[in-house]
This record gives structure tokens, sequence and C-alpha cells, in this order.
């Protein structure tokens, strides 16, 4: 695609969507079974799309799916098999030549297999002796926190919670989780600032939001049931503001595929009524100029007529720290703001008069937002902004904090957190009468570190994909391969898989569009929170992919009963009846009352959120103000003018859904049959002496003084701030440093990786 073309300009949603819908089902081999399934996604009889975590409507419809919803249901419903037919044909290093797409293609894995060094392959292992095995290494180890227990965010609420009770009771805290790759700097900011890591909306909300600001996500290919939401208050006036690097074509028209008459007359509608690009890092400093522009405001209005625009009852009665937040907002400059944000006055000052003629604001942000060094200030920031009209704590207005996987929160709700607090750790210990340990464990980040080490020496990974969602890429192979044990807990192959430790297991688990009988031949139920907190139960429909298979929550069980024994836990018995876990949920996580009953209703309940109610559970207990300054600099300021250096995010392709991709395509950016692209400015294209669609190689010099290169990289033209760059993960987690990570949060700084590029001269160009 070249810059600005026809392509460009299409709407989102419509007849693509429609078509890239049907052609998943088909490729997966089970169209008609898929087609059934997806009449179940997300509703009150059926099961819990395992794609994103977006809201359900109370008044939901009989279609509560989008495009990856239907690419997630029918990549799990494949008749595809990895069964030990493949595994006798293909050893270890053959299948570690292939690439993402082409390992998870090979379709469901349906027994279990423990992996043979001698021979290089995985060969099947009865569930008795893999239990038995990763017992005998586990206890083995010289101490528990030698072991690190991985969570993904597809792990239901009682997989995470029974997850999280076998691995304290074996004696650890270290369950480095993907939160700690995405939104832990939303959990620690909001945290610090309102007394509660989640969001503060509902899906309701969005109903009665006069003004919504879209800030750093693309909700078209990473959420995009959210466009619904975003086009139904476009239409009844809303002002929708995106502040997003790329132009994002999900964020300027959608055609809802869902409305018969549009999609037969071709039409679609606008989303976002203003649109703003600021440099990589730089939203900071545009909630600042915008809270700069709303205190100038509130002065003149107070100078002409005596009456301000601030909520001046909201500040008094439930705030702290605003006289020295006015102060930090008046100690910078406009200079600063502009240089920072890469947007100008005029710009940013015309935000904040959307915000300020706005009656309901909601705020949501994704990773654009938390994967920098200071992203924990920035969701300060961004918090303090909306503390000043009062837009927290109120019908259709709030902090919406858009998390990506099924139940990334609600893992962390059940105690996946290397950092529990101490009224966790105190329910386990009068619940269930161990003491759990008390220090911190290791997440993710300091996870890889430890193995790399060498003072890690088994992994176990409950769902994901570890070694392509981690910065850092080129080292994991090494890491993984050189523990004692490695455990993957998985529907399908993943690259993780071909990085076996001394001792490897591949245990196969039941998908969430599966039917989970337990021994009597009875369904089970699970649950999942999504963004909004809202919990829902969840039960599949299709038959099991092989007659091996065994749910997330069996296999958990069958490692720690063989681990740490029965004396505590009967752990049979609560892998038998899923009413049992919940029952242990009641007792020791706040706001799940009732659980078993609550959650048999139509759309669940809602968990309930302080803030949102404006009761701060913070230790001045109030909401409080962010008055710290701005960074020094961020990655795009330090970038030198030199026509080679640029700053780099790493994103999702359109076809792609966290770690599993699709397709190669990525049709709402104009790129068809690959992924090893990079997209640039015009006009840098021109000033670094290239042509739209040559190759080149992105170095990266981390400040650790470890080159990290990615050769053959396609330049595509993009509506993108110059200096600033994008490309695919994980293709270009080998240029994110393990050792840049956010303060305070510890989350990899993926949207701002200082890079340069180099062109590629001869027929490797091409």
């Amino acid at each position: 695609m070249d810059h600005g073309s026809r392509d460009e300009r299409k709407a989102a949603g419509g007849w693509e969507a429609l078509i890239a819908s049907g052609r998943s089902l088909i490729s997966s081999g089970a169209p008609l079974s898929g087609a059934k399934a997806l009449r179940k996604a997300n509703q009150p009889d059926g099961f819990d799309c395992p794609g994103c975590a977006w809201g359900d409507p109370e008044h939901g419809s009989s279609f509560e799916f989008c495009e990856n919803g239907v690419k997630a249901v029918s990549w799990e419903a494949t008749e595809r098999r990895a069964d030990p037919a493949l595994f006798g044909r293909l050893s270890v290093s053959e299948l570690s030549r292939l690439d993402d797409h082409s390992l998870e293609n090979h379709g469901r894995l349906t027994h279990p297999m423990r992996y043979n060094r001698a021979t290089d392959h995985y060969e099947p292992v009865t569930w008795d002796d893999a239990f038995a095995g990763i017992a005998s290494v586990l206890n083995a180890l010289e101490s528990p926190n030698e072991a690190q227990f991985y969570t993904s965010g597809r792990a239901s609420n009682e997989a995470a919670f029974l997850y999280q009770l076998f691995v304290r009771i074996f004696g650890t805290n270290n369950m480095p989780d993907c939160s700690n790759m995405c939104h832990e700097a939303s959990g620690v900011a909001l945290t610090q600032a309102i007394g509660i890591g989640k969001g503060t909306v509902r899906l309701e909300d969005f109903e009665k939001a006069d003004a919504i600001f879209v800030v750093g996500q693309n909700p078209g290919t990473n959420h995009p049931r959210m466009l619904g939401d975003l086009r139904r208050a476009a239409e009844r006036g809303a002002r929708i503001v995106a502040f997003n690097t790329l132009k994002e074509r999900g964020l300027k028209r959608f055609a809802d595929p869902q409305r018969k008459r549009e999609m037969v007359l071709g039409g679609s509608a606008p989303i976002a009524s203003d649109y703003f690009q600021p440099r990589l890092g730089g939203d900071m400093a545009a909630f600042r100029g915008m809270a700069k522009a709303v205190l100038a405001a509130d002065r003149k209005a107070r100078a002409e007529t005596g009456t301000g625009v601030l909520d001046d009852v909201f500040i008094r009665e439930h705030c702290h720290g605003f006289e020295d937040y006015v102060a930090a907002v008046d100690a910078t400059g406009w200079g600063a703001i502009e240089d920072q944000s890469g947007l100008s006055r005029d710009d940013i000052e015309k935000a904040a008069a959307i915000y300020l003629d706005a009656d309901n604001v909601i705020c949501t942000w994704a990773m654009g937002i938390t994967q920098h060094r200071h992203s924990v200030a920035t969701i300060r920031e961004i918090a303090s902004f909306m503390m000043l009209r009062g837009q927290i704590g109120r019908p259709g207005a709030g902090l919406c904090p858009v998390r990506g996987h099924s139940n990334v929160q609600g893992d962390r709700t059940m105690g996946i957190n290397d950092k529990p607090p101490a009224s966790l750790l105190d329910a386990l210990e009068k619940n269930f009468g161990f003491k759990p340990p008390r220090e911190n464990g290791d997440s993710t980040i300091e996870a890889i570190g430890a193995m790399i080490s060498g003072r890690s020496k088994a992994f176990i990974g409950l769902g994901g994909n570890f070694a392509r969602a981690v910065p850092d890429s080129g080292f994991i192979e090494k890491a993984l391969r050189g523990q004692r044990l490695t455990v993957h807990i998985a529907t399908k192959l993943n690259a993780s898989h071909t990085m076996p430790g001394e001792n490897a297991y591949l245990l196969p688990c039941l998908g969430r569009t599966e039917i989970d009988l337990n021994t009597k031949g009875e369904p089970q139920l699970v649950t999942v929170e999504d963004s909004m907190s809202m919990v829902h139960g969840s039960a599949g429909i299709n038959p099991p992919a092989g007659q091996e298979l065994r749910s997330e929550i069996a296999i958990i069980a069958g490692i720690a009963e063989r681990t740490v024994g029965s004396a505590t836990i009967d752990w049979t018995a609560l892998a038998e009846d899923y009413d049992r876990i919940r029952d242990l949920i009641e007792k020791t996580i706040p706001g799940f009352d009732d659980f078993n009953a609550r959650v048999r209703r139509p759309r669940g309940f809602d968990l309930g959120n302080a803030a949102a109610e404006r009761r701060w559970n913070t230790p001045t207990g109030r909401a409080n103000f962010f008055t710290g300054t701005l960074p020094e600099k961020t990655a795009c300021q330090d970038r030198q003018d030199a026509p080679d250096r640029f700053v780099l995010q790493t994103m999702r392709s359109h076809d792609q859904y966290n770690t599993t991709v699709y397709g190669m395509d990525d049709r709402y950016r104009g790129v068809y049959g690959e992924r090893r692209v990079v997209f640039v400015n015009p006009t840098d294209i021109e000033a670094l002496g290239a042509k739209p669609h040559q190759r080149v190689t992105i170095t990266g010099p981390g400040e650790d003084g470890i080159s990290r290169v990615a050769e053959g990289f396609k330049i595509i033209p993009y509506d993108i701030p110059r200096g600033c760059i994008a490309g695919y993960f994980p293709e270009l987690n080998v240029l994110v440093p393990l050792s840049s990570y956010g303060e305070m949060s510890g989350t990899p700084t993926s949207k701002s990786v200082p890079v340069r590029l180099s062109l590629i001269e001869g027929p490797a160009a091409a």
C-alpha cells in the first residue's frame, strides 16, 4: 500500500470482516461446528469468547462476536491435529524452523507428550507418568524459588485460583504473568491514584458519555466489538477523540457487519471526531497540556463570572494533592509540552475544549500508553486530568484501561500476582491452614533474568506462548533449554514448545469452546472477568478435540496432588466439581459472595468497584492527584536528528491476536502475504535515501551494550509522526531490551525502542 492510498481510506468492518470471518471458518476444516459455536459466544448459556476482554451488554443480541472472535473460535475448533504421528514425523529441531503461523496451523494437541533428548522427538506419555515426572523435578529443587509458574490471560478464574493456591503451598510467589507485559502500569498507577487497579466504568456508561478519549489503542484490530459501542456513541452525538501515533482505519470509519441495510448499501459511519497523533511517549505531555488549558479556562471563568469550570465539590471532598498538582502543571511550559508530545498548542487546546464542553467523559487506553518507561506517570496524569471535573465515579464517566486477553484481569483478581497483597496471603493462611510465602516473587522480566542467570531451574506455563511474548527474544531459547524442567499446558503447538528443557512436557488442555465433563459425565462451568469487572459464566458446546484432553483445572490438580500432596487440599475433589473451587474463592477473595448462585444468572454479576462509588482505598483515603514532572526526555526527544535513527513501537497485525498469528495479512494497513514490514513516515523514507518497499536492517543499540538486529524488513509508507516507526511482534521483540522497562511497573518498553535503519543493497533488498 502506498501512503494515502484508496485501500487505506476504506472503512473498518463491513464486507471485508465478513469475508475474512468466512475464510477463517472454512480454513479451520470445521465451518459448521465453528458457526454453531459462534451463536453461543458471549451468551448467557454459552462460552465467553477466548479473544479480548471487552464487556458484554446487559441487553445482548444473538450475535455478540466480532472478526477476532470468529478467528479465535475457528482456530480452536479446527479439525487439524498435532497428534503423536506428527511428533513422530517431525523432530523438535525441524519444528523449531517453522514460523509461528505454521506451528499453530498443525492444529490441536491431542496427547500428553514428553521430550526425548536422545531422539529429539516428543513422545506420548501417560498423564500419571507426566504428573509424577513433573513432581519429581519440582521436589528435587533446592528451593521453591527456583521454579517459575507463568500464567496466560486465557486461564479461567477457577484454574487461576487453583494454580496460585498450588504454587503458594509449594512455597513461592514466582508467578510471572501476561499482565507484567501489558497493563501492569495501569494496575500500579490506578491503585496509587484511586485505590483500585481496575477501571471504573461499566459498558452501559458508553451509552451516556458525551466525550470518549481513546488513547494509545487500536480497537479495530485488538478489540473490534468496542468499535460498535464507539459508533453508537458517535451516532448520538458523543465526541470520540483519538490519541494514537498511527492513523488507524478502525478509528476513522466503521461499517457494522451486523447492520443488514448498511451492508447492502455499502455504508459506514465515522468513529473519531478528532484524531491527534502524538509522538511515541508523548501522551503524558499531551494530557498535561490539556490540564494546563483547563486550568487557564477555569481562571478566566472565575475572573469573568466568579464561577470556574472545575468540579470544586469533587476536588474538595474527594481529592488529595490538588494544589501541588496545579503547581506542577503551572511549572510545565508550553514549549516542553509541544516538544515532548509532538502536538501543537492549538491541537492540545482543541482537545481540552472538547473535554470542557462534555458533561460526561470516559478515557480509555491500552498498550500504547502502558509500554513506556514513564507509563505509570502517564496514567497518573490521565487520572488527574479526569479528576479536574469530577469525571470519575458517576454515570457516563470514568477511567477504562482496555485489557487484551479474555481473563487477564480475572487472573490477577484470583491471586496470580508476583507481589501479592498481604490481605490475600492472610486469607489463604486463615482459610487453608498453611503459611504462604511473604516475600515478593519474580515478575516476567525478573523470571527471564533468573532463567538466563541459572537461578531458575524449572518453568511451567499455564497457556500462552512465553518465548514469543517476551522481550529480548534472542535470549529466551537458551534460557528455556537450560531449565531442568519445562511444562506447557496448551491447546496448540507454538514456538515455546520447540525450546524444551532437560525434562519437558506438553500437556494438552480443553479449549474455551469445548464441553468439560467430570468423571460422572456432568458438564462443568468456569468463569471469567472482563475489563468492566463483570464476572461471567462460560460453558463450552463443542466435543473435545481428543479423548486424552483434560481441563486446565484437572491438569493443575494432577500436578499439585503429586507435588505437594493432598493433606492441605483435596485436589481431586476440586477438579471433580468446580462449584467447590468457587466456594473457596468466595471465602478468600472479596466481592464473590454467593458466587455459585450469582454466576448462573444471565450476564453474570458486577464485582463492584469502590472508586466507581467514590470510595478511595488509598493511604490518604482520597483520590490522589499526580504531582510529578514530565520525563526529562522521551526516547523520541533523545533521538539524534539523524535520518537513520528512529523510535520503534511493536504492535499486532490485523490477522493476529497476542502471539497467535492467524494469517499473513494486515488489510487495515494494506499489507498482504508477509509480516516482516516496518511502517515509516514517507518524508523519513525520502530522508533515509530509501524507496517504498525497499528492505532494511533494523538495529537496536541497547543501553546495555548488546547489539540487537532484525534483518530484511520491507519499508511501508504510513501516516505516522516523523522519527517514529512501527512493526509487528513477535518478529521485532528481538529488538526490545530486557534491561529497559517501566518505572514501578517492570513492563517492557515495547513502544519506545531506539533503533537505526540501514538499507540492504543487492538481491536481498527485493
